[in-house]
This record gives C-alpha cells, structure tokens and sequence, in this order.
C-alpha cells in the first residue's frame, strides 16, 4: 500500500512522543528510505525539508504539543 502524508505525519508524531525529540536530518533520511521520495524536497535555500502535505497533516495532528527548535533543526515535544 502506498504512504500517503498522514502516515509519515503520525510517524513523526508517535517518534517525538517516545523519544521527546526528532531532529531533521534523522526524519529526512527515515521519511526517504521508509515512506518514499516524494515526501522530501530540496527548499529554496537547497536544503532537504518535508513537504508541504506533511507538515499540514503534522500540524493538524500535534494540535501544538510539538515545537520546532530552529536553532537544534528539530521538533521536540511540549
């Protein structure tokens, strides 16, 4: 069955949850060998980030509870 955002969404969530904190590059990597290429792409400064279909579903499923560390390049939980 193909991935879709929401699964890779609910990863991100349930990795955060148990382990308080996901950094970037680790998700990227993940998202890549696990869910596929197609959730991952180079942004305007040619760094890799998620897209934009999985940081909608994130938001939408940490409802807050989940922030983004600018300086660590990484989420953590609050």
């Amino acid at each position: 069955m193909e991935a879709t955002a929401q699964d890779v969404a609910e990863w991100m969530v349930k990795e955060i949850r148990f382990t308080g904190i996901l950094r970037q590059e680790d998700a990227i990597e993940y998202v890549k060998t696990h869910f596929g290429e197609q959730f991952v792409f180079m942004n305007e400064n040619g760094n890799p980030s998620l897209s934009k279909d999985v940081k909608k579903a994130f938001r939408k499923l940490h409802r807050g509870r989940i922030a983004w560390d600018r300086d660590g390049f990484m989420w953590a939980w609050t």
